[in-house]
């Protein structure tokens, strides 16, 4: 590429141009929150089941591995992250005795298959939805490039079977934590959010010979909801397909919101009920972190698309 030659006024416009950045310098960029002396861990939560306790299928000999955490630092924000998952769980978070709806959410966090952002894509997300009267259930799942290194797991394989395998579990378990069996979804963000399409997108029927009674139950997911979420290559969306609620901010990465419309459209031709909301602002990872700014309320949101669905007890589900 030629460089432009420096005639007279293109020099008379570039000391002009130092000159007033001497005079009014270009606002600094603000530092990133310091990461804490003290050692990354969890904020407190209930304690995790395993899917499987006598550890994953295929992968038995890692399920003593601890679970490794560490500091995250982002420009607005320094948060926990998990990783070195082999012995992957679910963590409840029931609503009040007399305050459940029946309906149950998997919850997936986020964290590019690297780690998972479980305060603020996890147990936040549980607590909120638990005081709202859903019971949810934070997914630690297989991380297909964990942070630890050496991972031999894939996000189409292990993590859904991980998510397939959560599925299962909750309906098992449906009558012992005030559950209706046809009631269970899956929440996803961000690479939690490709977990949760895939879960929607690859059903596994129950099969009713299977030696491990979980497996005689159907995976399938009875709704989704995908929050800013990576979307795997190969979606295949057809009639069978979970109704899907969906959010993401304008100023996410482009392809972000060019995906959820084309997802949106798919299920709309395939007939399957979908919600898209795609805000002005809130980038990617908003979690449920109150902000100023719309986004926020991607929340409530999602409570009204499921109560006009039925979801939360007013009317029989798919109504």
């Amino acid at each position: 590429m030629p460089i432009p030659s420096l005639t007279p006024g293109r020099l008379t416009a570039f000391f002009v141009f130092a000159a007033l950045l001497a005079v009014h310098p270009l606002p600094a960029q603000p530092s990133p929150p310091p990461i804490p002396s003290a050692a990354a861990q969890e904020e407190a939560h209930p304690a995790p089941i395993r899917l499987w306790p006598e550890g994953a299928p295929g992968f038995e000999a890692r399920k003593d591995e601890a679970e490794q955490v560490d500091w995250r630092q982002e420009p607005d924000i320094v948060f926990p992250v998990v990783f070195n998952i082999h012995n992957p769980s679910i963590t409840p978070f029931l609503p009040a005795a007399g305050r459940g709806s029946g309906a149950a959410l998997i919850v997936a966090p986020g964290g590019g298959h690297m780690f998972l952002t479980t305060d603020r894509e996890g147990y936040d997300a549980g607590r909120w939805l638990a005081d709202h009267g859903i019971a949810a259930f934070v997914l630690k799942y297989r991380l297909a490039h964990d942070k630890a290194g050496g991972s031999a797991y894939r996000a189409d394989v292990e993590a859904l079977a991980d998510a397939q395998r959560a599925i299962r579990l909750v309906r098992s378990r449906a009558a012992e934590w005030g559950i209706d069996p046809r009631r269970v979804g899956i929440l996803g963000f961000s690479a939690g959010g490709e977990v949760a399409a895939l879960a929607g997108t690859r059903p596994a029927g129950g099969r009713p010979d299977a030696a491990d009674p979980l497996d005689r139950l159907d995976a399938r997911p009875d709704f989704m909801a995908l929050i800013y979420p990576g979307l795997p290559k190969e979606l295949k969306v057809d009639g069978r397909t979970p109704p899907t609620f969906m959010a993401c901010a304008y100023d996410d990465r482009p392809t972000m919101s060019d995906g959820l419309a084309t997802l949106y459209l798919a299920l709309h031709h395939a007939g399957v009920n979908a919600e898209l909301h795609i805000y002005n602002s809130g980038g990617h990872g908003f979690g449920v972190r109150p902000r100023d700014l719309a986004v926020s309320g991607w929340t409530s949101r999602l409570l009204e698309w499921m109560r006009d669905r039925g979801w939360l007890g007013a009317a029989k589900p798919g109504a």
